[in-house]
């Protein structure tokens, strides 16, 4: 059986995430990033990377608020599924997120199952109080507005389970 490694994103590793993140956002199930989006966040990505140096998944950790990260951009090469690589890239995005202080994380998925065996769980609407809710709305990222429910995105995300977890 083949090994790999979850590492943390490097700028050569952007082109083979977007190349797993295609597929998805042709099948409206993630939201599309451009280039330079992906390469502005380097930094919030890790990669799984097979022993042929093939990336073969990868997951970002967005900052959302004090005290709140979202896992955003879970993807595993369909090759890979069912060994272990989303699982790993959960873990070092767990571990991240405990070390810049985030205590809880956030995802918005349709793989409800996989987050739940992670220790998600799904949530309602009211999951920030109003004051950080009138700082979030001011974002302009879409992925802050997805987790706020905002009706702009929602053709986007119809049938996305909103799901939390405390680390």
């Amino acid at each position: 059986m083949s090994t790999f490694t979850v590492r943390p994103a490097a700028t050569r590793d952007v082109r083979a995430i977007q190349s797993l993140l295609e597929p998805y956002v042709q099948r409206r199930i993630l939201l599309g990033k451009d280039l330079v989006v992906l390469y502005e966040s380097t930094q919030q990505f890790v990669v799984a990377e097979a022993e042929d140096g093939t990336i073969i998944g990868c997951g970002a950790l967005h900052v959302m608020w004090e005290d709140l990260g979202e896992v955003r951009t879970l993807i595993v090469s369909d090759e890979w599924l069912q060994r272990g690589v989303g699982r790993r890239v959960v873990e070092a995005l767990e571990d991240n997120a405990r070390a810049l202080g985030i205590s809880r994380l956030f995802c918005l998925t349709f793989e409800v199952a996989f987050f739940e065996r992670r220790g998600f769980s799904t949530i309602g609407e009211q999951v920030v109080d109003p004051d950080v809710y009138s700082q979030l709305v001011r974002s302009p990222d879409e992925g802050i507005a997805e987790f706020l429910d905002l009706a702009h995105v929602k053709p986007n995300t119809l049938g996305n389970t909103r799901m939390l977890k405390s680390l």
